[in-house]
């Protein structure tokens, strides 16, 4: 809200005045104006403001987190020139990204019940990221509003319904207050439809895939329970070609599970090119449910959790046997299958060691850590453990370009701090892992301001998530319906230093004597440990091709070579 005084003075009853007491309080009045001037300036100094106004982006009250985002004109000038091999330098949006932490400065606060031409004001200092925006070098920048109505910025970043301003250039530091105004709202967008740049492969796979998938939208009974509302678990079932519903084939099913930023409308690629691989024959027929594990919290990763609820269980007790029910699926051990990338990797590994009954192997790549002795290089077990500084007094890295450190996990917990306190990744983790505080929020595994690490909090991640942990406390019980089914893929050079726990957990299995497949792809990073040579999905095909041998060991059908 603005906040603007107003001057008021007082008049003196009395008689009439002598010249040295009227001058006097002239005086006075000087100087207490001067003293007020003087507040507002230092104010000024200490505090930078800027006005945002709701303008015909919205006809109706509205409320969410407010977000400003500013970068120098000169990089981002530099950088929309890039992307358009230097057709343009036209900058249309300034938004933050966590692998360039530092380069745009962020600014929040929540606005509630705010009316159309209602204009509120937004403390740049009060809580910003990197650093208060007093501090930024003088100099231009494009500056950027964003109203994120449904508080989902944490999680996908802006998107349908959410409103915006025009990127405005603003000298800063100014001795006025900027205005921007929020002007659109993002439309919706039909994920089925590709931009109008798209090739026309893409185009054509597209249109082929959504021939073959099916809307998955089921109320889940134990979810419901557990909020006191409808839950939906949705998801995306694909069919391979000559599938009929009433013909007496069944099918190997394959239950994939998306990282973090994956949601049911984020899956039409690797959706499209399963479908035009498995109608090329470069995979075998098999049935793939492509399951959304997005949340309000971020991603419930498929885990029975005293936040998010018995997704786990959801999953295995409820929505497997009514798909089952629906298609022509193997409905048994054999036949069913796991696959997930990055947050979706560990949730499958997750799976396959909670419910060893319900499935016949997990097929995780660059999963998110399963031995919290190396949570992306951090231990949390270890003595004062603290995820921002190492005992030497270094900064623990998060974000990597092979030895280049692109971002440290402060950075990244404070940028999340001010994204909002719903869904980002850090915060996702605690949904997931933490138990439940006295305010109904997961109690934090550490300390935003410090990074120190609470070691009770710890104690309960690791019985009940670290998946190492469990392995060596249960092998015995869980061995017979486990053994041989953990199958692991990371790069050496993965982007958030997942390899190094998935070594931990390869030696806890090995220590136990249990059969596993660990492979460890040279220089490959978190974005490309699918690739085999000139084809980004050569990984998946070979994944899709060893289920198959295991739900038919018999079959003759052998994969078309890749052109």
């Amino acid at each position: 809200m603005n906040h603007r005084g107003a001057a008021s003075g007082a008049r003196c009853k009395g008689e009439i005045m002598n010249y040295r007491r009227h001058a006097v309080a002239m005086l006075l009045s000087l100087g207490l104006l001067a003293g007020v001037a003087q507040a507002r300036t230092d104010q000024a100094t200490a505090h930078r403001f800027f006005h945002v106004q709701l303008g015909a982006a919205s006809t109706q009250p509205t409320s969410g987190r407010l977000l400003l985002f500013a970068i120098r004109a000169s990089t981002a000038a530099a950088a929309a020139n890039a992307e358009s091999d230097g057709k343009s330098s036209v900058v249309d949006e300034v938004d933050a990204n966590p692998f360039r932490a530092t380069e745009t400065s962020v600014a929040a606060r929540e606005v509630s019940y705010w009316k159309p031409g209602q204009e509120v004001d937004i403390d740049t200092d009060r809580l910003a990221f990197p650093a208060a925006w007093s501090q930024l070098p003088a100099g231009d920048y494009y500056v950027q509003a964003v109203l994120d109505v449904d508080h989902s910025y944490n999680y996908i970043g802006r998107g349908a319904g959410d409103l915006v301003s025009k990127v405005v250039k603003v000298h800063l530091p100014t001795t006025s207050v900027p205005t921007l105004t929020l002007v659109e709202a993002l439309p919706a967008r039909d994920p089925w439809t590709p931009s109008a740049a798209a090739p026309a492969a893409m185009r054509e796979a597209l249109a082929a895939a959504r021939r073959h998938a099916t809307l998955v939208d089921f109320i889940s009974p134990s979810l419901s329970a557990f909020w006191g509302r409808p839950i939906h678990m949705h998801g995306w079932v694909l069919t391979p070609p000559g599938y009929a519903a009433k013909a007496a084939t069944r099918y190997p099913t394959v239950y994939y599970t998306q990282g973090f930023g994956g949601n049911n409308d984020r899956v039409m690629g690797p959706l499209s090119h399963v479908d035009a691989a498995m109608a090329k024959g470069e995979m075998p027929p098999m049935i793939w449910v492509f399951l959304d594990e997005s949340s309000p919290t971020g991603t419930h990763e498929f885990a029975d959790s005293v936040n998010n609820g018995p997704w786990g269980h959801a999953l295995t007790e409820e929505l497997i046997p009514q798909l089952e029910s629906q298609y022509r699926m193997d409905a048994d051990a054999k036949g069913r299958f796991l696959n997930g990338h990055s947050s979706g990797g560990w949730a499958t590994l997750w799976l396959q060691t909670r419910y060893p009954k319900i499935f016949g192997g997990t097929w995780s790549t660059s999963p998110d850590p399963s031995d919290f002795h190396d949570f992306t290089g951090i231990d949390l077990y270890a003595p004062h453990a603290n995820v921002y500084r190492r005992p030497d007094g270094s900064a623990y890295p998060l974000v990597r370009n092979h030895d280049k450190v692109l971002g440290t996990f402060e950075q990244f917990a404070k940028l999340e701090r001010v994204l909002g306190s719903y869904g980002g990744q850090l915060a996702s983790f605690e949904w997931v892992f933490s138990p439940r505080g006295e305010d109904g929020r997961p109690v934090p595994m550490f300390d935003r301001d410090t990074g120190d690490v609470d070691p009770a909090v710890v104690s309960y991640w690791r019985d009940h998530y670290d998946i190492a942990w469990r392995l060596q406390q249960h092998w015995p019980e869980l061995k017979p319906d486990l053994d041989g089914k953990i199958h692991l893929y990371v790069g050496t050079a993965d982007t958030f230093y997942l390899d190094g726990s998935a070594h931990k957990l390869k030696a806890v299995l090995d220590g136990l004597g249990a059969r596993s497949e660990f492979h460890f792809l040279p220089d490959r990073t978190h974005g490309n440990v699918y690739w085999i040579g000139d084809d980004h999905h050569g990984l998946l095909k070979q994944i899709s091709w060893a289920m198959y041998a295991i739900a038919r060991p018999d079959s003759t059908l052998k994969p078309v070579a890749t052109p």
